[in-house]
């Protein structure tokens, strides 16, 4: 690899990273009035990072499903004003499988006694109502926060096999704050009412939500397009492998460029949103040992998603299908049609997403494709939504990285982290992997936006959000970029 002259910049913002957090915080700094030209590098070719849309042969593809749903006024402006009458209204359809049997999701009560059984729901209530006498039960892990509010037999029977599947270690080994912030409010009590009532004031089951007509990468997208616009920069396959410091400052970033050669990019402020075990790691000179020791404690899951093309008609009309069978390897299972019929190039076929939840370099992450294929094809037809023969085509797109990992670890390993990066005067870390946090895309948005504030003068604590309020904010940012935030 050659090196060569640093290049000329003429910002003070570089920014680490394509996908909704990076590109967020370039757009939000356009915003300011001082704002100059910000540079944003994305390793891969693709923007939006498990965000964005890949296609193949005219079918367009979402890795991992992305609901546009927020509570943040200033995150749901940005899409509407990026994507105008590109955002459509998409209604909300899904279910659970499980012994062989669909369950409606969120909870229809006469569907799931009519699928568990008198018996078994006499023994769901008795074991809620077990828990509901143990308020003294401390909620450490996963395990014990989901058993307070649904009882043991239930989370036995819909959160143990399918939390194994995703993260593949037991439910007790994962932090408690995990279900606080996926499954907000949600207890049996409320599921019960909400199917007697008609209510729905779960935050997690929204009945509608907006998505781009071509898929979440069309946002990230326009947004790239945007900053361009405004005199910015977004350059693609352009990793950043060393961030250099001077004293608690950066001075620069090392990039590599498409041909191979190295060059680096001075600037004033620094806004990462890499995965913190490598920002830790890209570091010359190196942090002090016990940082580095805390970032090799943060695990990752990682993530594939093997398309199939169907001849033939949708299959389901779900925009997907929680998987919770333990005889099949898949995890979710998604319509593409059911998010938004652009994302097909006809009528007569079909297009179906099966998600595996794995670990890079081992088990099926390794796998040919033709063996994910057939695996995939036979999994669709053991479920009973399709033949083998109904396959005509398929693509394996592989994510490294989708998901952080809330062990009994990371709590303190992100404290140590978060501590030493806040010592550097002029880098700020946003976004799911940023933060080691499992934000949804409004929530490392927001990180965005107050990183891109602070930038401009403000004095957020990026670091504070969706720490306390979970799965959605709950509040607004304040007009005009400085202040505090207020809840609603």
């Amino acid at each position: 690899m050659s090196s060569r002259a640093p290049e000329p910049v003429t910002t003070d913002l570089a920014i680490v990273g394509g996908g909704p957090a990076g590109l967020t915080a370039a757009y939000e700094y356009q915003n300011g009035a001082d704002a100059t030209a910000p540079i944003v590098f994305e390793a891969s070719e693709h923007l939006g990072g498990i965000a964005r849309t890949e296609s193949h042969n005219g079918f367009r593809f979402d890795i991992g499903g992305h609901r546009f749903f927020t509570k943040v006024a200033e995150v749901e402006f940005m899409w509407h004003d990026v994507m105008g009458e590109e955002m459509i209204r998409v209604p909300r359809s899904s279910r659970i499988y499980y012994r062989g049997k669909f369950y409606d999701y969120p909870l229809n009560l006469f569907n799931a006694l009519s699928n568990i059984g008198p018996y078994e729901s006499v023994r769901i209530l008795l074991s809620y109502i077990k828990w509901q006498l143990k308020r003294d039960v401390p909620e450490v892990s996963f395990e014990d926060w989901v058993m307070k509010r649904f009882g043991g037999r239930l989370y036995m029977h819909f959160f143990k096999s399918y939390t194994e599947k995703v993260w593949g270690i037991h439910p007790r080994n994962i932090q408690a704050d995990w279900a606080a912030q996926r499954i907000k409010n949600l207890s049996l009590a409320k599921a019960v009412w909400n199917a007697i009532s008609g209510a729905n004031d779960t935050a997690s089951l929204i009945e509608e939500f907006w998505y781009p007509r071509l898929g979440p990468g069309q946002m990230w997208e326009k947004v790239a397009e945007r900053i361009t616009e405004r005199g910015g920069e977004v350059r693609t396959q352009s990793p950043v492998t060393r961030i250099h410091l001077e004293g608690n400052r950066i001075r620069a970033l090392e990039v590599v460029d498409r041909t191979g050669s190295t060059y680096q990019v001075p600037a004033r402020h620094f806004i990462s949103s890499m995965a913190l075990r490598e920002l830790v790691h890209a570091m010359v000179p190196p942090p002090p040992p016990e940082v580095i020791a805390a970032a090799d404690q943060l695990k990752y899951r990682d993530f594939l998603i093997v398309t199939l093309i169907l001849n033939r008609p949708d299959p389901f009309p779900d925009n997907w299908i929680y998987v919770h069978a333990g005889e099949v390897k898949v995890g979710r299972i998604q319509n593409f049609r059911a998010w938004s019929a652009d994302m097909l190039p006809n009528d007569h076929q079909a297009s179906i997403g099966m998600e595996y939840f794995c670990q890079k370099d081992e088990g099926i992450w390794t796998w040919s494709d033709d063996e994910l294929r057939k695996l995939a094809t036979d999994e669709l037809a053991a479920l009973g939504l399709a033949e083998t023969t109904d396959v005509v085509d398929a693509h394996i797109i592989r994510q490294p990285k989708a998901y952080p990992v809330y062990d009994t670890v990371y709590q303190d390993a992100v404290a140590t982290i978060s501590a030493w990066v806040d010592t550097i005067e002029n880098l700020q870390c946003v976004g799911r992997n940023g933060q080691h946090r499992y934000n949804n895309q409004d929530h490392s948005m927001l990180t965005a936006m107050l990183a891109a504030r602070n930038v401009l003068g403000a004095d957020h604590d990026v670091w504070s959000v969706n720490v306390e309020r979970s799965y959605h904010e709950e509040f607004e940012l304040p007009k005009g970029g400085g202040g505090e935030t207020e809840t609603a």
